[in-house]
């Protein structure tokens, strides 16, 4: 596995906002079934192990939730998909288990441009076969911010949960949530996002989360639902 080195290298203990969007911010899901494969591979890629969709899944028959991958390379707090892009909060797992495999020692301090490099790639060739195209699907490398502290923590992690607002209303970061009961509505209903695992929902997706890193902000879930609704419009650059 080639890769370039990054300019700024990921710390264990700190946390990161990573995000990117389509080639020429074209759409990278086109329908449900390509967000599902995105969803099962944010699952499946955060592994120490190779797995290969096809033999491991597919020609088995296996269902991707119960599939056996070991430790996390890193920890997801929150994530969101959109038509042409994707959000990321999270950090290196340092939780592993004592018996570390000599890959995992080698991939540990590299574990975030790792998985963003499995999970890009299998994304890429998923996507390019099935549409039969070529070339580049996303825009050069991932993106990546250093959350530095509580505050932004709290507003990023209202950001992505509110991201798909966008949607029904494209100028709401500009101008503001007009109408809080039908963007909560529209959120409640929306899946492709982490907002329905902390609102409680369960469903196979909640095993995308691994929480025990994260600074639990939320007693409730209408602590949750208020809290993300009040911390966007606390302006930090992210």
């Amino acid at each position: 596995m080639t890769m370039s080195i990054r300019k700024v290298a990921f710390v264990e203990g700190e946390y990161y906002h990573i995000y990117n969007r389509g080639n020429s911010k074209q759409k990278i899901f086109l329908n449900d079934k390509d967000r599902e494969r995105f969803l099962k591979l944010l699952f499946l890629c955060n592994s120490f192990q190779g797995v290969n969709f096809r033999e491991q899944i597919v020609v088995p028959k296996i269902n991707v939730w119960d599939f056996e991958k070991g430790d996390s390379m890193v920890n997801i707090g929150a994530w969101v998909l959109m038509p042409n892009h994707f959000h990321l909060y999270i950090t290196i797992n340092t939780n592993i288990s004592t018996k570390k495999t000599p890959k995992a020692l080698l991939w540990e301090e590299n574990a975030i441009s790792l998985f963003m490099h499995k999970i890009l790639t299998a994304y890429s060739k998923y996507f390019n076969a099935k549409y039969k195209r070529t070339g580049s699907l996303f825009e050069s490398k991932f993106k990546s911010v250093h959350i530095e502290n509580d505050v932004q923590a709290k507003y990023l992690f209202s950001y992505i949960h509110l991201n798909p607002i966008k949607l029904i209303d494209s100028k709401w970061k500009e101008q503001g949530i007009k109408d809080k009961k039908k963007a909560i509505e529209f959120l409640n209903s929306y899946k492709w996002s982490s907002y329905l695992d902390y609102m409680e929902k369960v469903r196979p997706e909640n095993k995308i989360l691994t929480r025990i890193d994260f600074i639990d902000y939320f007693e409730t879930k209408k602590d949750f639902q208020k809290e993300i609704f009040d911390w966007i419009n606390i302006k930090e650059e992210i």
